[in-house]
């Protein structure tokens, strides 16, 4: 199954309910995850159900990532959570979005 066919079965599936709960500010556990964007040890960029979801911080690892139940773990020293809406990704580069 291509991967646009398999978003489209999950969400049909899926009622649309996120779940967001960050333990300590150490851990945090998200479902509703389409797909993994970027990652490295300071910022995770999430597709989900809800948006784009940027996780910033310190330290930062992905534990748990299961696409399949759209489940995933992060552990380190996060700072920041941040909400976008799906297009805007689609808007234009990082540069032009940093000197907008």
């Amino acid at each position: 199954m291509i991967q646009e066919e398999r978003k489209m079965t999950l969400k049909e599936n899926k009622s649309g309910i996120q779940n967001l709960i960050l333990e300590n500010r150490e851990k945090l556990t998200i479902s509703g995850v389409l797909d993994v964007l970027s990652f490295d040890d300071q910022i995770v960029i999430l597709e989900t159900e809800l948006g784009m979801l940027t996780i910033k911080g310190e330290d930062l690892r992905i534990n748990k990532l299961s696409i399949d139940t759209q489940d995933v773990i992060i552990e380190g020293s996060i700072s920041s959570l941040n909400y976008s809406e799906k297009d805007e990704r689609k808007s234009g580069s990082l540069l032009g979005k940093i000197f907008k």
